[in-house]
């Protein structure tokens, strides 16, 4: 072999161990609800978009509620009001071992729907758990990953808990933007290149988020309304649903502090429609 078709064979070499290294891009998709009620329309996106009508099984898991039971009941009935009645709910509690029957149905379900509630007390159940994985796995084999409220802000890395760092006393909004005040945890890390919140409008959480962007400049915070969902596959998400999205962008990496205070410049926000589209990441 001569020196030129050496070379060549090692390119053809390295270009193909990159590309073999190259993380797989994920088959499922995620449907991130905002809180409030689910209407009938939000639910019938959902059962579409997980194909239930024709195969497969729904999984609850209501971990971050204080009533789990009471979760189950009432996320299966919007369903089943639907004309979906395969559905199961699995209470894990922490600490627990699960049986590995239980581990094979959260792998192999269309479509795993996580309640509303407490993001911080769900994660603390899974984290580190045979959960975790099969969600992930699930997730890799072209599931849909379903959460409202806390299971919306559950789905991202990065994961915003509600506490306030400077002021222990809970408030559903952030009354000041403010430095080292945002409290972040571990999320499941399906979403990976945003933050989100949740029950926006409504509540109106722009301090939060404006706060989570000024602080975190390389992810976008996505603010879903309630009775809103994001249907995100890939990079790209739909509004569906009756109300708004708001994404807040900090592209120029702007932070400003006097004191405690905040402040940032040429932050960029988008309101989104249902119907309308946008890149997570650009």
């Amino acid at each position: 072999m001569n020196r030129m078709n050496f070379i060549a064979c090692l390119l053809l070499i390295l270009v193909g161990f990159q590309l073999s290294s190259k993380p797989k891009p994920e088959k499922g998709k995620l449907f991130i609800i905002g809180g409030g009620e689910r209407t009938d329309e939000l639910i019938n996106r959902l059962i579409i978009e997980a194909n239930l009508r024709e195969k497969g099984y729904i999984i609850i898991l209501p971990m971050a509620s204080e009533e789990p039971d009471s979760a189950v009941i009432w996320s299966a009935g919007q369903f089943t009001r639907n004309g979906v009645t395969r559905i199961v709910g699995f209470n894990l509690p922490a600490g627990k071992p699960v049986p590995q029957s239980k581990i094979d149905s959260l792998e192999n379900a269309a479509l795993i729907y996580i309640s509303g509630g407490d993001q911080l007390r769900f994660m603390k159940t899974i984290t580190g758990t045979p959960i975790f994985t099969a969600i992930h796995k699930a997730y890799q084999n072209g599931s849909v990953i379903a959460g409202t409220s806390a299971g919306a802000a559950v789905m991202s890395s990065k994961m915003i808990t509600g506490n306030e760092r400077r002021y222990p006393e809970y408030h559903e909004t952030f009354r000041h933007i403010e430095s080292e005040n945002i409290e972040f945890d571990n999320g499941l890390g399906l979403l990976k290149d945003a933050v989100i919140d949740q029950h926006f409008v409504f509540r109106s959480r722009q301090n939060r988020l404006l706060t989570a962007i000024i602080e975190n400049p390389d992810l976008p915070g996505i603010g879903i309304d309630e009775s809103t969902a994001i249907l995100v596959v890939g990079n790209k998400a739909e509004v569906v649903g009756e109300s708004q999205v708001l994404v807040f962008r900090n592209k120029k990496n702007s932070r400003n502090i006097s004191g405690i205070k905040l402040g940032a410049r040429n932050l960029k926000i988008d309101i989104y429609l249902p119907g309308e589209k946008f890149r997570i990441k650009n």
